[in-house]
């Protein structure tokens, strides 16, 4: 009889995509799966997609945008937030959800193979459901407000999608990774998330730091906000400069974290 032994790769490969690709069904089966039991036995169901983004919204319209007087770059508050909050709720929940992925599947990973690259995926994956479902909100606030967004949006927007699931699969990935060995990751993730959000200009526009607003472009989902600002509010003109260093920045970091994650995948079973 002969004997096969599998041995998780170190390092990334092609391999890996043709490998997820063969086992897309079940990407699919685990993105359905987390959908369906995120919203099992809740009351209003798929809704709390919106509430989420929503009553945050409110909450800085009021405390932010009527009491503080936030600048907003010429357009209403309420709407200038929520097409921020958009972006960055995609982003937060799926880096939150992706980090611990691999400790709540744990009783898969130590019984059978599979790529365990389809666990993070299909977790980011189910965020695109909850952010068409809030973007139906923002389309409703645009009609609101008066505003219709610019053609050149068919192009830009699709990009800030992959610039952000970039961002949040690669993130996610390293944090994963972490996760499975030092449990700290759990408690130490959701404080870093809200010291992000001070430094992305989700409730204050880039322009508030003046001559030092350069420094926030470090930030990738800064080219992803201020720019999805501009192409559906018209705050300002499309920056080409800022997308590209954005996404060459979340390149970067998903290749980053996918080398790690192979890097340690191989000890994913026995630390869990």
């Amino acid at each position: 009889m002969k004997l096969t032994i599998i041995r998780p790769k170190k390092t990334l490969s092609l391999d890996d995509f043709r490998e997820i690709w063969a086992y897309k069904e079940l990407l699919y089966f685990f993105t359905w799966r987390d959908f369906k039991v995120r919203y099992k036995q809740t009351f209003i169901g798929i809704l709390w997609a919106v509430f989420q983004p929503f009553m945050t919204m409110v909450v800085f319209s009021i405390f932010f945008g009527m009491l503080l007087k936030v600048p907003s770059d010429g357009v209403p508050y309420p709407i200038f937030v929520y097409t921020g909050l958009l972006f960055w709720q995609f982003f937060s929940s799926a880096l939150s959800e992706t980090s611990g992925v691999l400790i709540s599947n744990q009783s898969i990973i130590t019984k059978v193979y599979f790529p365990r690259l389809i666990l993070p995926l299909s977790s980011v994956a189910t965020k695109f459901v909850d952010f068409a479902i809030a973007a139906a909100i923002l389309g409703g606030m645009m009609a609101y407000y008066g505003y219709t967004p610019e053609l050149m949006s068919i192009v830009v927007l699709p990009i800030l999608l992959v610039i952000t699931f970039m961002a949040a699969v690669g993130g996610g990935l390293f944090l994963a990774a972490m996760n499975v060995k030092y449990r700290d990751v759990r408690f130490i993730l959701p404080f870093f998330i809200q010291l992000l959000l001070f430094v992305t200009p989700v409730i204050y526009p880039a322009s508030i730091a003046g001559k030092y607003s350069w420094i926030l472009a470090f930030n990738p989902m800064m080219g992803v906000i201020q720019n999805a600002r501009a192409v559906l509010l018209g705050t300002a003109p499309v920056n080409w400069v800022l997308i590209g260093i954005s996404f060459a920045a979340c390149a970067a970091l998903l290749i980053i974290g996918t080398i790690y994650f192979k890097k340690v995948e191989r000890y994913f079973a026995d630390v869990i």
